[in-house]
Order: structure tokens, then C-alpha cells, then sequence
């Protein structure tokens, strides 16, 4: 594999402005897409047990931040490849890069999830999915933050 990549490897290690380019890409989207979710899993938590004209509200709020989520996710996860296709031999080789993929992919299944149960809120309102949506939020809290510090762990690993 690192023979494949040898010409990736060789450009972004001779060129400041693509490894410069590339982890820009990566740090940028990790702070829209961690800020962006992490607004909406707080708006979803403070106004859960709320009346149900400002739960509609919150609902229509955070179904506006999927998109913008989603896209910072896959530009998160496309400069992720281009980092670690850079170095494959030692990423291949980290402990900590196969967490944080763990975390990343355990982030899109919660999102999923978190998708289904807004959609099943808007046209129910029942009160356990709204439970249900709290313990998403708050798992979804914790994987961004486990993200960001398996993130820097591997940085400085």
C-alpha cells in the first residue's frame, strides 16, 4: 500500500501548500461540523421537556444543521484519508487512528439515528422520543469530544 502512495506521500511531504491545504480542510471542518452538531445536541437537550410549539421549534432548528453537518463530515473524512494516505505506515500501524476511526464511524451511526428520531418526533411528538433524542444528543456530545481528543492524541503520538 505505501508503494501506491508513495507519489501522494512524496507531494504532500515536498509541498507546504498542500499539507498546509489539506489539514486546514480537516481542522476547519472538524470545527464547523463538532460546533454546528454540538449547538443543536445542546438546543435539543435545553428545550426537551419544553412546551410542544417550542419543541416543534427546536425540531425545525436543528433538522436546518444536518446538511451543513454532513458536509463537514465528509470533508472531515476526505482530508482524514488524505492525512493518513501521507504517512499509511504509521497510521496503518497507530492504535489511536483505528480509535478515532471507530469514533467517527460510532458519530455517523449516531447521526443516523439522530435523523430517524427527528423525523419520528415531528410526526408523533411522543414523549419517550423525545427521551430517546436526549440520549442521542448527549452520545452525540461525547463522540465529537472523544473525536477532537483521539484527533490530538494522534497528532502527538
Amino acid at each position: 500500500m505505501a508503494h501506491v502512495l508513495a507519489p501522494w506521500q512524496a507531494a504532500y511531504s515536498n509541498s507546504t501548500l498542500i499539507s498546509t491545504s489539506v489539514t486546514t480542510v480537516h481542522v476547519v471542518s472538524l470545527v464547523f461540523g463538532a460546533g454546528l452538531a454540538i449547538a443543536a445536541d445542546r438546543a435539543t437537550l435545553r428545550n426537551s421537556r419544553s412546551a410542544a410549539d417550542e419543541k416543534l421549534r427546536v425540531l425545525h432548528e436543528i433538522e436546518s444543521t444536518h446538511r451543513p453537518v454532513l458536509i463537514a463530515l465528509a470533508l472531515m473524512f476526505a482530508s482524514g484519508i488524505a492525512l493518513a494516505a501521507a504517512d499509511i505506515k504509521t497510521f496503518a500501524a497507530s492504535p489511536i487512528f483505528w480509535v478515532k476511526l471507530g469514533l467517527v464511524t460510532l458519530l455517523l451511526t449516531n447521526g443516523l439515528f439522530l435523523e430517524r428520531t427527528e423525523t419520528s418526533l415531528r410526526k408523533s411528538g411522543n414523549p419517550r422520543t423525545w427521551n430517546r433524542l436526549r440520549v442521542l444528543a448527549t452520545l452525540s456530545i461525547t463522540l465529537w469530544t472523544a473525536t477532537i481528543v483521539a484527533g490530538t492524541a494522534l497528532v502527538n503520538a
